[in-house]
């Protein structure tokens, strides 16, 4: 049968852009079976193909009869509703816009019926607002038209993947009710709140958790954003195989490219053997990708590349040595479209990762999580660090209201490391008074106590003063902070302040900001 344009294998482009249009090269065959299961487990997954163009549905379904899945096609909506309602199908291919009914009302009623069915919606209209919306209506992915056959079959490829991934972890023994507390901590739900911010947060990553969709979360420093990514993992269908996290902030840059990619032997000096890189590691599973902004712009164009293709090239390489099938789940405290603008983030790689945001409030936003969160840190400390059988202390009133009202600029982090302080010095069965707690920030604790950000000593001036006395401050922390991090390069702290060189070296002299004293403190 022919093969219509809009799948046509052309022996030298494979896999098209996803969201772009157009085509990037891609290298053909063998490369698929990198990420597809074993042929001669592929006609037990049960594929359904609609689309009310026949040539197109013909084709595919030709291909993908040839590697073995089991295929059925339909090319009305109304019968599609009824084949789903009738039986259950591990992979469903639907057209979005069909006239009588849509792609998303087909995909609705299948996953009602079966809720670990995988949907892929195509369409010959994409856009950034029907992908998000299908994606966030259950979809696993998003194929716009036109596509090529190499594209189409590494999409049903990684589908088939996670549905056999997913059967593994179903034929896994069960850990039964009783043993549930004696699981390690990483098995168990860290997430412990009540308030309408956190719950709004978790169903959101309940919901995302089961679709393939890349997830992008901000939040500030310490408000658990890598306990949401934790919680999509194990709540997803690849939660048998690894979630793999990357601190893009404390590898050192010259070292990222070969801790990502892996390299060949002899690609550097000390390059002496082959190694395989932390997206081969993720194959099959979760990477964690935490502070992405601080990630160098050329390992984002080369990540962009896998995002796209799943096509991996290890750095020294001349061929594709993998190609990976990874869900991707990435982390900022900053705003990213700061970032964007500032240089420090491509936009591309920014809408590929943010398929479905998550925003964690900060924890002076939630406070009803606080007293959740701090008996619980109490209990897991006690455990840790005292004898069994010793006496747990409480909180009195007064002391956990005190926790309720501090400003917490450290997040949960901060919380728990002020908990284990109580634990530590606490005597068994005693009673914790606001006197035994020790914030991280007293000056913060003690402003909040006051009902102000700022300290008495500035509230007691006349505003012109008080105000120039405070920007100051704020100026001279941030310009030792900023060169401090730049490691002395002003060129390098101007971009990121977002000023010109000849402006910072004015605001360094106005407050007596020596570039050689931080540079001394920094490696000191």
């Amino acid at each position: 049968m022919t093969i219509p344009n809009e799948i046509r294998r052309d022996p030298h482009r494979g896999a098209a852009h996803r969201y772009g249009g157009g085509n990037v090269p891609v290298p053909p065959g063998p490369d698929t079976e990198l990420i597809a299961v074993d042929p001669g487990l592929r006609e037990s997954i049960r594929v359904l193909i609609v689309d009310d163009e026949r040539s197109l549905r013909e084709s595919c379904a030709s291909l993908l009869t040839n590697q073995g899945y089991s295929v059925t096609v339909s090319g009305r909506g109304e019968d599609a509703v009824r084949m789903v309602r009738q039986q259950r199908f591990d992979i469903l291919l639907l057209d979005l816009y069909m006239s009588q009914v849509p792609g998303l009302d087909i995909m609705k009623v299948a996953l009602e019926v079966s809720p670990d069915s995988i949907a892929i919606v195509m369409t010959g209209n994409p856009s950034v607002e029907s992908s998000v919306t299908a994606l966030r209506a259950g979809a696993w992915d998003y194929l716009p038209k036109p596509f090529s056959a190499g594209h189409f079959e590494i999409l049903v490829g990684r589908a088939a993947h996670a549905v056999m991934v997913a059967r593994e972890s179903h034929d896994r023994a069960i850990l039964p009710p009783e043993e549930a507390d004696d699981a390690p901590a990483s098995e168990r739900n860290t997430i412990y709140g009540r308030s309408p911010a956190l719950l709004e947060v978790v169903e959101l990553a309940r919901k995302v958790a089961r679709t393939d969709a890349s997830v992008f979360i901000t939040g500030e420093s310490g408000t658990g954003k890598e306990v949401i990514a934790q919680f999509i993992h194990r709540n997803s269908r690849r939660n048998s195989r690894e979630l793999v996290p990357v601190n893009c902030a404390a590898i050192p840059e010259a070292l990222l490219e070969s801790e990502m990619f892996g390299h060949v032997e002899g690609a550097f000096t000390g390059a002496v053997r082959e190694k395989q890189g932390l997206l081969e590691t993720a194959n099959g599973g979760t990477l964690f990708l935490d502070e992405l902004t601080e990630l160098p712009l050329p390992t984002q164009a080369k990540l962009l590349r896998v995002l796209q293709d799943g096509v991996v090239r290890r750095v020294g390489s001349t061929k594709t040595d993998a190609v990976v099938n990874v869900r991707f789940i990435a982390a900022t405290n900053r705003d990213p479209f700061d970032a964007i603008q500032q240089g420090q983030l491509r936009k591309d790689l920014h809408y590929r990762l943010r398929v479905v945001p998550i925003h964690i409030p900060p924890l002076r936003e939630r406070v009803d999580d606080i007293p959740v969160m701090a008996e619980r840190f109490l209990t897991e400390f006690w455990a840790q660090h005292r004898e069994p059988g010793a006496a747990l202390p409480t909180f009195s009133p007064e002391a956990m209201s005190a926790l309720r009202r501090a400003p917490w600029p450290g997040n949960v982090r901060e919380l728990r490391n002020v908990v284990e302080h109580l634990v530590v010095l606490s005597a068994p069965g005693s009673l914790i008074r606001p006197d035994d707690i020790v914030f991280l920030d007293e000056e913060a604790h003690r402003n909040a106590e006051e009902g102000t950000g700022f300290s008495r000593s500035v509230m007691d001036l006349d505003y012109h003063s008080a105000r120039d006395q405070i920007l100051a401050q704020f100026e001279t922390a941030y310009l030792q902070h900023v060169v401090q991090e730049a490691g002395g390069n002003i060129s390098d702290a101007a971009r990121v302040a977002g000023v010109d060189r000849t402006t910072l070296y004015r605001l360094m002299e106005k407050h007596g900001v020596a570039r050689d004293t931080l540079i001394q403190k920094d490696r000191a």
